[in-house]
């Protein structure tokens, strides 16, 4: 057993970027600024993205979006119930009502049939998840709203480094991305909303900041015009430049460290695929390019004769840190309670969610971490 605990996540934090991020405290200015301009710069440049807003977290992101479509009381958002809770909770923040639709079995992303089937005169708002690290069918999936002439906004959370039939997630359409200490690169907490139409990401730049009609920062004259009039009331959720300058420098080592991502996720992959109680996740066709955020398993709970807590439970002991990625939001106490949730309603929703798990995964583990990972899940399952 190994001598020292394996977190499920670290991030890859090195002197230099504690340094550069010192170098912001010592500069005086220290709330959204060059740096932050800098970032959203980069940011585009590296999706391909038309124009990018960095905030506080990407859950800002969801709540300034909502607010900025005007999706409210007497509106459905579909979305999948394999997510995590933020998306569902503000949803009903809105008084809007979250329509959950199933996942595919393999992938846990949503399929654009069980989209299809969900929609009605309601529906004001897709929102798929891109999960893991791998891609939503993007193609499909704009099909159905551009028909039905709605917004659709993309979860990228788990998916800065992932491309969709040769180009980047979030280079098209809108998109919000996570900078949680868990994801790909961290600013500490953050996040970032992308988007191509102008009217929209003007709209989200001023809820960002108190609706004023000037942003946090401007970039011509180095500052805030203390003129600055409120057009619409608005939220605090600008970014610091002491978050941008740690995502810059995260984000300068980003294919790095998927690289570093991809071959522990190779490795695991091999030596998972000998044990016939571990079923990892399926890589759709389309994802050209997968980010390996979590590298998730589901548990075959019947053939190995015990339940996922009990493997976690397990694993655990053995010094070795897991997650879990998602429990289904349609199945918690508020949405049970208030919305008559029930088993049964998406079923393979449901039979990942009892099963999943997330493995440690992160660039500074080694070869060495991984087969410590199987030998404790093979001593698990023996025992």
């Amino acid at each position: 057993m190994r001598a020292e605990f394996l977190p499920f996540s670290r991030p890859s934090i090195t002197e230099e970027d504690i340094s550069a991020v010192g170098d912001v405290l010592r500069s005086g200015w220290i709330t959204t600024g060059p740096n932050v301009a800098e970032f959203e710069r980069a940011f585009c440049e590296y999706v391909g993205c038309k124009r990018a807003v960095a905030l506080s977290s990407a859950t800002a992101g969801m709540h300034i979006v909502l607010k900025g479509l005007g999706v409210g009381p007497g509106d459905d958002v579909i979305t999948p119930s394999m997510t995590w809770v933020s998306t569902i909770n503000l949803i009903v923040l809105a008084g809007a009502t979250p329509v959950f639709v199933d996942i595919d079995k393999d992938t846990l992303m949503i399929s654009p049939d069980s989209v299809e089937g969900s929609l009605s005169p309601r529906t004001r708002l897709i929102v798929p998840v891109h999960f893991a690290g791998a891609a939503a069918d993007m193609v499909s999936l704009r099909s159905i709203a551009d028909r039905i002439e709605i917004p659709l906004v993309e979860d990228a959370a788990h998916a800065l480094g992932t491309h969709y039939s040769g180009a980047h997630v979030g280079k098209e359409g809108t998109s919000i991305f996570s900078f949680h200490p868990i994801k790909n690169i961290t600013t500490g907490e953050g996040g970032m909303f992308c988007s191509d139409n102008d009217d929209l990401t003007d709209h989200i730049n001023r809820l960002k900041f108190h609706g004023l009609g000037v942003d946090a920062y401007d970039r011509q004259t180095h500052g805030r015009s203390p003129q600055a009039e409120v057009l619409e009331p608005g939220y605090k959720y600008n970014m610091t430049d002491m978050a941008a300058v740690l995502g810059l420098r995260q984000l300068a080592r980003v294919d790095e460290f998927n690289r570093k991502r991809a071959a522990l996720a190779i490795r695991y992959r091999e030596l998972l695929s000998e044990i016939d109680e571990i079923l990892p996740l399926s890589v759709p066709p389309d994802t050209t390019r997968h980010a390996w955020h979590l590298f998730i398993v589901r548990l075959d709970t019947d053939r190995a004769g015990l339940s996922r807590d009990d493997f976690m439970a397990g694993l655990k002991q053995r010094n070795i840190g897991t997650g879990l990625h998602f429990r289904a939001g349609h199945l918690q106490k508020y949405y049970r309670e208030s919305m008559d949730m029930r088993r049964g309603m998406l079923p393979n929703t449901e039979w990942n969610s009892d099963r999943i798990c997330s493995l440690p995964l992160f660039p500074d583990m080694t070869f060495e971490d991984v087969d410590d990972v199987v030998d404790a899940i093979k001593e698990v399952l023996t025992n």
